[in-house]
């Protein structure tokens, strides 16, 4: 199981010959991780960390919905809850930001209530005709307005109207106004309370154009990815005018609403809040105008330069172009890869609000309440947790990398196109699921061992911020960018060697070491393609963000008078560019995999019988076109300009 030892001195690439499983111990330590996963999320089930997160319970450890046990030491424990179902906090706004909890008392109650109570006199006739008590069990309703301690036993005035959360039976206000003050916790940047609650209040009221726009953001993207299915040709040229196009009407749009803002501020002064809401849409527009003015000169500098390279972009697109048009299912991989990941963390959140609720109950000395905590070695299970969130999510995401290359490897190296399976990918799928796992978890393992130093560090960073010197900082900051990097560049390295994989069947580390001697032999043409193939992706990018944002521009222009701009708009952008990045990471995985296998078709393959090129005509123009041009100088690479020359003259052997 030597890292990076080959039983062979010098191994000839053998593309879909042999066929074996890869890096079997790592398979079997990464099924043992998970089944300690699974031992976890049993644990918190048995301890009935479940149905205390379902049902929810009080401040003095009742299960909210059953009969409960008495707890030594706590008054009004153990009681009968079967009729009281849903959990009330006497003060629900009052969040504690260094414990992530509300800090109230909780009581189980029967009924949410459905209507503003005032008084406490509405909350006693509340307790009277609908049998909710919302004050402490030690108070009967009679003594609610009378009671000495009820300022403290009771809710705090006004009783907000709420409704239970579906599943988990908690009553949660339905004021927004009390969104404002929770999500306040969040915020230390804000000194002006008053432009909190503006911002909150713009995205509860926009929440409708905020949803459409992310609809319109994954349509778009599935509209580039047709694009650059069927007019690779024209795709750069497309994107490259749409995006001068965008780029300048966007931010001469922008200009525009800011003085139509600003004059209209200055006519139109109609309530304060209006006032404050208005004021706030122009300084939002002013800083994007200024944004996109910054950003758009940038843009096109950069594409100035980038000009002469364009041809060049439009054949290596069009060699993926045919990858997509004979594997359709590529399209969809990120749609199940996101599943997955969904379906995982949806599972990863539940489990960690179970340790939330599990363990021991503890009372309170000084506030006499009860709280489950986990003690001795069983609080370490959350940090196990939490390793399982990063290893698990990038197991995934090698899986998703594993199937296209064994796709796209199938296609490049087979001669007849019309011979291959009717799915390919399905069929990489199940090849990498049948043999490969183990490569997956291992190269999954070597991010992971990088990941969680650097959000450790970023952590540090962040809680030790205002408090270290200068010199600290600058040490953490350094430490956390050398981690970035590196992270990146094993990412990349990870995704050739699992390309080799997918053609040799050699475990990680072989993989590895192949790919990298692979990569630094063609270390110009590495250069140059990711290149021109990351800025035209990134154009794509570009474009699918500015057509949301402008369109996002629109919709919430007739807000104006109740909407704050601000962070809809950043929510929606964001959004936009996740999704853009997901579906067109695909494509950029292509060109990355059909670069590898070009590699290796030209180290190993000189046209002569027995010998022939793998590539189509269209990947042989590219290379032609990029000798012409100048991009690759004879000695730049190893053997490059003997090697192009005589590519060149045996042009007609080509499949």
């Amino acid at each position: 199981m030597g890292c990076c030892q080959s039983k062979e001195g010098k191994r000839d690439w053998k593309p879909l010959e042999d066929r074996s499983c890869t890096d079997i111990p790592w398979l079997l330590l990464f099924m043992l991780f998970c089944l300690g996963m699974l031992c976890i999320c049993g644990f918190a089930i048995a301890t009935g960390a479940a149905s205390r997160l379902l049902s929810g319970y009080d401040s003095y450890g009742n299960t909210c919905g059953q009969k409960n046990t008495k707890i030594e030491g706590v008054e009004l424990s153990g009681r009968d809850m079967r009729e009281h179902k849903y959990v009330f906090f006497l003060e629900p706004c009052n969040f504690d930001l260094i414990n992530r909890k509300i800090k109230s008392i909780a009581l189980c109650v029967s009924q949410c209530p459905s209507t503003q109570l005032q008084t406490l006199n509405d909350i006693k006739q509340f307790a009277l005709h609908n049998g909710s008590e919302l004050c402490t069990y030690d108070i009967t309703p009679a003594r609610y307005t009378s009671h000495a301690e009820r300022e403290t036993k009771c809710p705090k005035l006004p009783v907000h109207a709420s409704k239970p959360i579906p599943v988990f039976r908690r009553c949660i206000p339905v004021e927004i106004a009390c969104y404002a003050e929770f999500i306040q916790a969040f915020v230390t940047f804000v000194s002006d309370n008053s432009v909190l609650h503006r911002v909150t209040a713009g995205v509860m009221a926009s929440k409708e154009i905020i949803m459409g726009l992310c609809v319109l953001a994954l349509v778009l993207s599935l509209v580039m990815m047709v694009v650059i299915r069927y007019i690779s040709k024209v795709l750069v040229w497309i994107l490259t005018i749409l995006v001068i196009i965008c780029s300048i009407g966007g931010t001469g749009v922008l200009w525009w609403l800011y003085a139509d803002h600003r004059n209209a501020l200055k006519t139109n002064m109609t309530t304060v809040f209006g006032k404050e809401v208005a004021s706030d849409n122009v300084k939002a527009l002013l800083a994007y105008a200024i944004g996109t003015t910054v950003f758009t000169v940038v843009l096109l500098i950069v594409m100035f330069f980038m000009r002469k390279r364009v041809a060049l972009t439009i054949s290596l697109f069009h060699v993926a172009g045919k990858v997509f048009i004979h594997l359709p299912l590529l399209v969809m991989q990120p749609l199940w890869t996101f599943l997955c990941l969904m379906l995982f963390w949806v599972y990863w959140i539940t489990v960690l609000l179970f340790l939330g609720t599990a363990g021991t109950p503890l009372k309170n000395n000084s506030t006499n309440l009860v709280e489950y905590k986990l003690e001795g070695p069983l609080q370490y299970m959350v940090w196990y947790h939490a390793v399982g969130l990063i290893w698990i999510s990038e197991f995934i995401l090698a899986f998703q990398q594993m199937t296209i290359a064994g796709a796209v490897v199938t296609y490049y190296f087979t001669r007849n196109k019309s011979q291959m399976t009717s799915v390919p990918i399905l069929k990489a799928m199940g090849r990498t699921f049948r043999y490969h796992l183990g490569t997956l978890a291992k190269g999954s393992f070597i991010i992971t061992l990088v990941k969680i130093p650097r959000l450790i560090l970023m952590y540090m960073h962040s809680q030790l911020k205002g408090k270290e010197n200068a010199c600290a900082r600058c040490m953490l900051k350094c430490c956390i960018c050398c981690l970035w990097c590196l992270e990146k560049c094993l990412a990349y390295l990870n995704q050739n060697a699992y390309t080799a994989t997918a053609i040799n069947s050699t475990n990680f580390c072989t993989s590895a070491k192949d790919a990298f001697v692979i990569l630094v032999e063609n270390a110009l043409r590495v250069a140059a393609i990711n290149t021109v193939g990351d800025f035209v992706l990134f154009l794509g990018k570009v474009l699918i963000v500015s057509c949301t944002a402008f369109a996002g521009v629109l919709a919430l222009n007739y807000q104006r008078e109740y909407t704050v701009w601000v962070l809809p708009l950043l929510i929606v952008c964001l959004f936009a560019f996740l999704v853009a990045h997901c579906f067109l990471s695909v494509f950029e995985n292509v060109v990355d995999v059909l670069f590898l296998c070009f590699a290796v078709d030209t180290k190993y393959n000189d046209g002569s019988p027995g010998h022939e090129y793998y590539m189509d005509k269209s990947l042989m123009e590219f290379v032609e076109n990029s000798k012409k041009m100048g991009m690759y100088k004879s000695g730049g690479d190893t053997g490059d300009g003997k090697e192009m020359e005589s590519m060149t003259n045996r042009g007609g052997t080509l499949a």
